[in-house]
């Protein structure tokens, strides 16, 4: 076997392994099987690429989405590799030439989705061929109990059954203990070792406000911070999608809408400029961002509360790909947890899954209210522990918040809920406290209650923050089938007698924390850092004609720039300006097919560009 760092280099243009990367390769390409928990952006790719092109025969990527497949397939045939892949979009000519090509031992790498591969066709046609590999991508699909279950992806345990001298690699980068557990049981992977890498990403810093005025607070962080830059805003509801992307246009974003009520077509339209544009924002549901490979993408925002800590987790790790800083900001109120339970209670899921749901649900509270570090509360839900101290790169770490005795507050709003007869929602409730009385109020004789007006010292917007703690910190409980009535929990008796104490955060003014740069930095800023541009009116003229060329070269071949060439290897072009082939080559991201491809455009553009 060729070894693994000349293909590393030679074909893909980098120096050297990251991380764990050289030992997995090592391991799969010597027939192992193995499970790789590794980060977005960790390099999970070149696990299953370097093995498949080490080995004899073809590797068999299995990988859930056409747009992903795509991508992977145009870069890899970027840097010389024979890809291809098998999906819908082809016609029948097509996919027979493919398997063809993949019969007579004229493929790398085959990407497949999973419903194709479990066909009798294909699984007879994978008996004929020779295999190197089975690489099954996004592997979380396989839980049950996760946020991404594909039915389809439970029946690959058959790769097992029926190729049992194929390796197999299975590959996430959002698992936590039961979904670990879950992909080896369900794709027989027993016997395989696991390589679990850091769940850290240093560059993306987490932020999470309270909300009020969503859509107005969204506004002012873009506007503040992203003028400009490619991301992605969440959205719940496919109305909120619309209305957002909507008030972005107002206010000169170049926003698109994008949820599953849309025509296909407009939906792969606005996917398509997201992916090959600069500066486009992706207003979406969930339906959104699996398998999107765009690596400049500088923020992920949510307008709503996600399902859990693995799809917050996976949908902000869409940012920041590229190692470069990014933004992870969400606001969340008291209506969110009240819809996130309903939503909960009404599926027709058994009690089980609903169990497991709401136990993630309220790991993803802890991590909304925490007065702590954010980064190691999202570690530690994967089972990491955090390096001591200050991550730096966090909304708490940045602008602490102060926590204080709110056991006070906490039993005037719990006696509140009791004595209103648990059968309101928090508006209502916070009317009592506050003595604000109404015809309704009169009615039911709340306003002569003992705890009417109890809470005058805190207004509206305080009280609602005490609500959302006490419900994040279980002691209130939304009923859905009383439309988010607020109900006691047990835990509350121990407050409401004194022998619990309640600790709430008080939330910190928003304020625009500037960059970390040099020495301010806490951590690395990913596998880019140090590696700056300087900033040089000369390179600046000459990053621009390389990004304009880029621009141009990806049109022709109708695939997005970053698959021509990532930033950063335009960005240390710019800053070496290189003069020869031999010094070219040198950037990281030149191999020796793109060096034969644009090695002469790309010096000719220095020596022109570049003064």
């Amino acid at each position: 076997m060729t070894s693994a760092l000349s293909i590393l280099n030679s074909v893909f243009g980098l120096p050297s392994f990251r991380g764990a990367q050289e030992e997995i390769v090592t391991h799969v390409a010597g027939g192992g099987d193995c499970l790789v928990l590794m980060p977005t952006g960790g390099g999970k790719s070149l696990c299953y690429q370097l093995p498949s092109l080490m080995r004899k025969g073809c590797g068999i990527v299995v990988s859930p989405l056409i747009a992903l497949m795509h991508d992977q397939v145009a870069g890899l045939r970027e840097a010389g590799v024979k890809a291809e892949y098998l999906n819908s979009t082809q016609s029948y000519e097509e996919s027979c030439g493919v398997e063809a090509r993949l019969l007579s031992g004229d493929l790398d790498l085959l990407y497949v989705a999973p419903e194709r591969l479990l066909t009798p066709r294909c699984l007879e046609l994978l008996a004929r061929a020779r295999l190197a590999l089975f690489a099954i991508d996004e592997a979380h699909c396989v839980s049950q109990w996760g946020h991404d279950f594909r039915p389809e992806y439970i029946e690959l345990s058959q790769l097992a059954e029926r190729f049992p001298e194929v390796p197999r690699i299975a590959l996430t980068a959002t698992a936590d203990a039961l979904t670990r557990t879950e992909i080896v049981n369900r794709l027989k992977l027993a016997g395989a070792r696991r390589f679990v890498a850091s769940f850290d990403r240093p560059n993306i810093r987490y932020e999470i406000v309270e909300k009020n005025n969503a859509r107005a607070q969204l506004l002012a962080f873009l506007a503040q911070r992203h003028a400009g830059d490619a991301g992605i805003v969440y959205c719940l509801s496919r109305a909120g999608v619309e209305e957002t992307a909507a008030a972005l246009v107002e206010r000169g974003f170049d926003a698109l809408p994008y949820h599953a009520g849309m025509d296909a077509a407009a939906r792969a339209h606005h996917q398509d400029r997201f992916i090959n544009e600069d500066g486009v924002v992706i207003v979406a549901t969930i339906a959104f961002g699996m398998g999107i490979d765009k690596p400049d993408v500088r923020f992920v925002a949510h307008l709503d509360l996600p399902k859990s800590i693995e799809a917050y987790y996976q949908e902000t790790g869409r940012a920041g790909r590229d190692g470069k800083p990014a933004d992870a900001w969400m606001t969340y109120g008291l209506a969110d947890i009240v819809k996130q339970r309903r939503m909960i209670d009404e599926s027709v899921a058994v009690d089980d899954f609903k169990r497991v749901s709401i136990g993630k649900l309220d790991a993803l509270l802890g991590l909304c209210e925490t007065p702590g570090c954010r980064r190691a509360r999202l570690l530690e839900y994967f089972g990491e522990t955090s390096p001591p101290g200050n991550c730096g790169n966090c909304d708490n770490c940045l602008n602490p918040p102060v926590v204080w005795d709110g056991t006070i507050l906490a039993q005037k709003a719990l006696s509140c809920v009791y004595r209103t007869g648990q059968r309101f929602g928090a508006g209502y409730v916070i009317d009592v406290l506050t003595g604000r009385s109404s015809e309704r109020m009169k009615q039911f004789g709340h306003d002569r209650l003992p705890v009417f007006g109890v809470g005058k010292e805190r207004n509206d917007k305080q009280w609602r923050t005490v609500m959302r703690q006490l419900v994040a910190l279980g002691h209130l409980l939304p009923d859905s089938e009383a439309f988010g009535a607020l109900k006691l929990t047990a835990s509350a008796r121990g407050v409401l007698k004194g022998e619990t104490s309640v600790m709430l955060r008080e939330e910190t003014a928003q304020k625009t924390v500037r960059r970390r740069r040099g020495k301010d930095a806490k951590r690395s800023s990913g596998p880019l850092a140090g590696a700056g541009l300087g900033r040089t009116p000369a390179n600046d003229g000459l990053l621009g004609a390389l990004r304009a060329w880029r621009s141009g070269v990806a049109r022709a071949q109708g695939v997005p720039a970053y698959v021509v060439f990532h930033d950063a290897t335009l960005e240390a072009i710019a800053a070496s300006r290189p003069d020869t082939d031999a010094e070219l080559r040198a950037v990281s991201g030149i191999g020796e097919r793109k060096l034969e491809r644009y090695g002469d455009a790309l010096l000719k553009l220095v020596r022109t560009a570049g003064g």
